[in-house]
């Protein structure tokens, strides 16, 4: 299960070391890709299999359907986990993701998002103010 929230640093050579709680879930390879929201997803790749399975067999019909499913499945990079837990940030996704030199690694169960830590900021002060709201949402459809 990957859950946290942890602060780390891009290095000189653009890697991130990923926590050290977090690296046996992901193995020794990871798929990293666009993520929503302006963040980066990171899958370990038994997950990553799974979700691109879902998404390469939806309709391709709908404009909407198809562009996402090319931006995140063709922005998708395997990364080799080094022995120290780092992985490189390919120049295209730490641009998309407007990363600088500090970033928060957030665990979401299934997959890591790697965000700029001003951006992780704004957005968690953001959508804490709405968390009841969110929460009174989920229970309509019975999650919570």
């Amino acid at each position: 299960m990957l859950i946290g929230e942890y602060n780390h640093s891009i290095d000189t050579k653009k890697r991130i070391a990923l926590p050290a709680k977090l690296r046996k879930e992901l193995g020794k390879k990871a798929v990293i890709t666009r993520g929503l929201d302006q963040c980066l997803f990171v899958y370990p790749e038994r997950e990553w299999s799974r979700v691109a399975e879902l998404l390469s067999n939806l309709p391709t019909g709908q404009a909407n359907t198809r562009s996402y499913v090319r931006l995140f499945l063709a922005g998708a990079q395997e990364v080799d986990i080094d022995a120290l837990g780092r992985v490189l940030i390919p120049d295209y996704l730490k641009s998309y993701a407007g990363l600088k030199e500090r970033v928060v690694i957030a665990g979401v169960y299934k997959r890591l998002e790697i965000w700029d830590a001003e951006k992780w900021s704004a957005y968690k002060e953001r959508v804490e103010k709405e968390t009841d709201k969110l929460a009174e949402q989920l229970g309509e459809v019975g999650a919570y």
